[in-house]
């Protein structure tokens, strides 16, 4: 699961990946979903690990299949969120973590199918 946050400026929060897959592209902080864990906790837990933020998360904006290891097929669910506190640092997996406008998204290496779902969701602008 991952989640889509914007600032006041509404500019987009991304983590750079630190670890495969995907290490080294910009993708929503995120992540997999523990053992008797709600999507809902998931978003908030993982988050804070990887940006230093709190979040309340809102409701779903999508969801998306992507190919894993071995011929695994993961889906991952996008909820939008809000951020109630914190202050913005990378950590756990994320390289880095920044706020982007949706002008600069079409410049950086992003993770696969990130800029066609959230433009198909209405989460920004067609480029």
């Amino acid at each position: 699961m991952g989640a889509i946050i914007r600032d006041g400026s509404g500019r987009l929060l991304l983590i750079r990946r630190g670890h495969p897959p995907g290490e080294g592209l910009w993708s929503l902080p995120g992540g997999r979903i523990g053992p008797g864990e709600s999507d809902s906790d998931a978003v908030v837990r993982e988050v804070a690990e990887e940006t230093g933020l709190t979040v309340t998360p809102g409701r779903l904006a999508g969801a998306v299949e992507r190919p894993g290891p071995g011929g695994a097929v993961y889906v991952i669910r996008d909820y939008l969120a809000e951020v109630s506190g914190g202050t913005l640092s990378a950590g756990d997996d994320a390289a880095d973590a920044r706020w982007f406008t949706e002008e600069e998204l079409v410049r950086l290496p992003l993770s696969p199918g990130l800029l066609d779902a959230l433009t198909e969701w209405a989460v920004i602008a067609p480029p």
